[in-house]
Order: C-alpha cells, then sequence, then structure tokens
C-alpha cells in the first residue's frame, strides 16, 4: 500500500469518527430537550443571557431593592 492511500484511510476514519461524535452529541441534546418539555420547565437561557443583571425594580440596575 503506498503512503498516500493510508493517509486517506486514516483521514476518512478521523471524519466518521467526528461525524459520528456529532450525531451522539445531536441525540444527547434532544433527549435532553425532550426531558425538560416532558417536566413542563422553561428550557435553560442561552449562555448569551447568563451575565446579564436583572433589575431589581428601583431603577438601579445591579441592586438589590434592600438598602
Amino acid at each position: 500500500m503506498s503512503i498516500t492511500f493510508q493517509k486517506r484511510q486514516k483521514e476518512l476514519k478521523r471524519q466518521e469518527k467526528q461525524r459520528a461524535k456529532a450525531e451522539r452529541r445531536e441525540q444527547r441534546k434532544a433527549a435532553k430537550r425532550a426531558a425538560n418539555d416532558s417536566e413542563g420547565t422553561p428550557p435553560m437561557p442561552s449562555s448569551d443571557s447568563e451575565n446579564m443583571t436583572i433589575d431589581a425594580g428601583d431603577g438601579f440596575a445591579g441592586r438589590s431593592s434592600e438598602r
């Protein structure tokens, strides 16, 4: 066998492994979504909104309403 053929086979195997891993990841996400839907809990917020400060309603974001 030539080295080029071996390299090609190795690359194809790597791509297939990566594809299978992505499929498993998607299946886990779908199962997690289905579990959350069946519990009636809202889905987790996206990572973009995790660092946002929620206004306490007193006009000062980031401060608690207790003074």
